[in-house]
């Protein structure tokens, strides 16, 4: 009798290889997670030694989410390759919350418990959204969310947000040296090496910026091997009822961020996500917020770098990223190693970047592709005035600046704007599918995206 195969995104690998491309994702995301603790520290000025703390906080609820996420827990988990990660959206408002004379870091947290428990509960109503979502409509919105990133890419490349010698020749040299590195093992590399062809480039740059002597390892002497997360390490959270509300707001933007990622993994590796899939994975944001409070740390959703990662190493191993997750959790627990992984510099990430988000464009694209541009000349109206307005906070971020501060979470979101524009208008030009039609169109979706792979 023979056995069913098992789907990719399955399938267990070695541990040698999961441990190494499991790595290869913290490595791309490690920038980006540890950056919100910085920006959040140095706004509430706090010390150098809260600072770290709140680093490790963060890498150690970044590596419990995406195990929940991942392996799956009762209700809870997308079971796709997805990696977790603090949510940018919710910076502003968490340093209008600390910095306010009447609140301060545990209004912070005491916002995002609640907000996180909110997610957990709506998250069900959420997901019945997904019938908004046709291949026009997600299509465009990955393809804005590809684009809108691009921009993080690229200032990597050039030595990162608030860099004082930003642009530095050496820098856009050795990105570019670590595009073409990552580009040539794609092409003339076969097998696992091809697989991990992102880390191996990262790998190359920081060898050549370690020569170059643009590596830094200040201040490691001084880390501790070990460091142990506790629970409400800066105290008991406190819970003011406008801070409540303004990180529930950033609860709601963040789902509708983290169904276009969802959508868009499901797509690359051949596993569309239905209702029931997309609520699992919306239920994960929800707690993993819960946790970062508890925990000294923020909220969280997946990160769209490691979504482009899946699609540039073609690995569709939700194992993969079982492993980063432990990495996490271990970099969380040992700051030394953390501090050592933290030294890469953001421009050799750059090269890296330029790739993976370049890839959840072509994800999105590539959708877009199915849909019908021909007979039905809407679609071509809602795709392009849904990426106009997706480009507004990327092309001008002083566009929306004389409307009311309150609404920054909404429009400084490109991926929002997208997302609501496409909505309606698709709504408005093609009207509404029944959620039994979408679940058919989703699960046609993953036949093609089967035959595809």
């Amino acid at each position: 009798m023979t056995q069913p195969a098992v789907h990719p995104v399955d399938a267990r690998l070695p541990l040698a290889k999961l441990f190494t491309l499991g790595l290869q994702h913290v490595l791309v995301m490690y920038a980006g997670a540890v950056a919100v603790p910085l920006i959040i520290g140095g706004a509430l000025k706090l010390s150098i030694d809260q600072v770290a703390f709140l680093i490790n906080a963060d890498l150690f609820a970044c590596g419990i989410a995406t195990l929940i996420q991942t392996i799956g827990v009762w209700k809870f988990g997308l079971r796709l390759p997805i990696m977790m990660g603090v949510t940018f959206t919710a910076v502003t408002p968490m340093i209008a919350i600390g910095t306010n004379p009447a609140l301060g870091l545990l209004d912070i947290y005491g916002a995002t418990i609640v907000s996180g428990i909110i997610g957990i509960v709506i998250a069900p109503y959420i997901g019945k959204l997904l019938r908004l979502f046709p291949p026009v409509v997600t299509g465009t919105v990955i393809t804005v969310i590809g684009v809108s990133l691009m921009g993080v890419g690229i200032n990597w490349a050039a030595g990162g947000f608030g860099n004082p010698d930003y642009g530095n020749p050496v820098y856009l040299g050795v990105s570019f040296a670590v595009l073409v590195c990552i580009l040539y093992i794609t092409k003339y590399v076969r097998g696992f090496f091809a697989n991990i062809a992102v880390l191996l480039g990262i790998l190359f740059g920081t060898l050549v910026a370690l020569l170059l002597g643009k590596v830094s390892f200040a201040g490691l002497a001084e880390t501790p091997w070990i460091g142990i997360v506790m629970p409400f390490h800066f105290g008991m959270p406190k819970f003011d009822l406008i801070a409540i509300a303004t990180m529930t707001l950033v609860m709601l933007v963040t789902f509708i961020e983290s169904t276009g990622m969802f959508l868009a993994v499901g797509d690359i590796v051949g596993r569309p996500v239905d209702q029931k899939t997309l609520v699992r994975g919306l239920r994960v944001d929800g707690l993993g917020t819960l946790i970062g409070g508890i925990f000294n740390t923020f909220p969280y959703t997946s990160f769209s770098q490691n979504v482009g990662l899946v699609g540039v190493t073609g690995v569709k191993s939700r194992w993969v990223c079982v492993a980063g997750g432990m990495i996490l959790i271990a970099l969380g627990m040992f700051p030394k190693v953390a501090h050592v992984v933290a030294s890469v510099p953001q421009f050799v990430l750059g090269g890296a970047g330029i790739v993976m988000f370049g890839m959840v464009t072509a994800t999105g694209i590539k959708i877009l592709s199915t849909v019908d541009l021909a007979k039905n000349k809407y679609n071509l109206y809602i795709i392009a005035i849904s990426i106009g307005m997706g480009m507004i906070p990327v092309a001008s971020d002083k566009f929306f600046n004389k409307l009311p501060h309150a609404l920054e979470p909404l429009l400084h979101s490109g991926i929002l704007l997208a997302s609501i524009t496409a909505v309606l208008l698709n709504a408005h030009f093609n009207g509404l599918r029944s959620q039994a039609e979408a679940n058919a169109l989703a699960q046609e979706a993953g036949k093609q995206a089967d035959t595809a792979h």
